[in-house]
């Protein structure tokens, strides 16, 4: 993952720290519902369609989410598949983009955050499949722990870390989403146009030459 390639790892951060973000301000704004942590939103919905009355207007929510993350990492993954070259920096500007247009928007902004959370999972990919996802963290943290333990069996010394400094920027992302809603509503999604902007600069710099 990761270790394959050492300048990718500040990027790979960053970007976690932006699902954060995005995700903490998604979250605040719908009441309880998550932007980036589909895993989540499909546990809330199996708990809406099996209650007793429980499929509503949550349960139409949710499967939006879920339909729009998933539309998401779609075009993410053409753009990866159609520009080879310089598709992460596409990408990257994509979600700069969805987010943009989500931050005035108030009513359908959360809308737009999913889909900008589904096409930032194309930002690293290898052989057709992501390589490093960068707005779900339990996958992030079995590495975490498989790493760990080679690290006591004497296998490997500091391959944990990556994996440990991507959850760190999720986790800090959040914090710093929570801040931002509670100062500037919606509003402060204008941040994580500024981080994916500058995602994409980085992408940019860093794409192969022709």
């Amino acid at each position: 993952m990761i270790r394959s390639d050492r300048a990718s790892w500040p990027l790979a951060i960053g970007l976690s720290l932006l699902a954060g973000y995005v995700d903490a301000i998604g979250f605040q704004w719908l009441g309880g519902y998550f932007v980036s942590f589909m895993s989540g939103n499909g546990t809330m919905l199996a708990l809406g369609l099996a209650r007793p009355g429980g499929a509503g207007h949550g349960v139409a929510i949710l499967a939006a989410l879920l339909a729009l993350f998933v539309i998401g990492v779609m075009a993410g993954t053409l753009i990866r598949l159609t520009r080879p070259r310089l598709g992460q920096a596409i990408v990257l500007l994509l979600v700069a983009l969805l987010l943009a247009i989500a931050a005035p928007l108030r009513g359908w902004a959360a809308l737009l955050m999913a889909v900008a959370m589904g096409v930032a999972n194309a930002t690293f990919e290898r052989d057709g499949e992501v390589s490093i996802g960068v707005t779900y963290m339990t996958g992030t943290l079995v590495k975490i722990g498989q790493h760990l333990a080679r690290t006591i069996a004497g296998r490997t010394r500091w391959a944990w870390l990556p994996y440990l400094l991507l959850w760190t920027g999720f986790v800090a992302g959040a914090a710093l989403g929570t801040l931002g809603y509670a100062a500037w509503g919606v509003a402060a999604l204008w941040g994580a146009v500024g981080a994916a902007l500058l995602g994409a600069g980085a992408a940019w710099r860093m794409a192969p030459a022709i």
